[in-house]
């Protein structure tokens, strides 16, 4: 399957504080599929809203089109290449919304 960037996904995202994985909402950041034969995504971390924030936490702004249940942020900071087998689309960000996370991913990245 083919996913675009402010795909909303369901994956099996890796923690770096454990070994473990475990299935998670996560939205895709890169416009076109990545590696051999596009079969990878470039995916930041979603989380419950009521986590402490961390500097470049986004704010989901329409739960009901990205497919989840409670309020919800985008953990820029976390970003995971994934294979995009393993993903199961829920639904879509706002563009507003994806391009903000763009823009907290470039900063964390020195871009902007």
């Amino acid at each position: 399957m083919r996913f675009e960037a402010g795909d909303v996904v369901r994956v099996p995202f890796p923690y770096v504080e454990t070994n473990v994985r475990r299935y998670r909402p996560a939205v895709v950041v890169t416009s076109e599929p990545v590696g051999p034969d596009g079969l990878l995504i470039w995916a930041a971390m979603i989380t419950n809203a009521e986590r402490q924030r961390w500097s470049g936490d986004v704010a989901i702004d329409d739960l009901k089109s990205a497919g989840l249940p409670i309020p919800s942020i985008i953990r820029t900071a976390k970003i995971a290449t994934l294979e995009s087998e393993n993903a199961e689309r829920i639904g879509r960000l706002s563009d507003a919304t994806l391009q903000s996370a763009r823009e907290q991913i470039a900063r964390h990245l020195g871009l902007a």
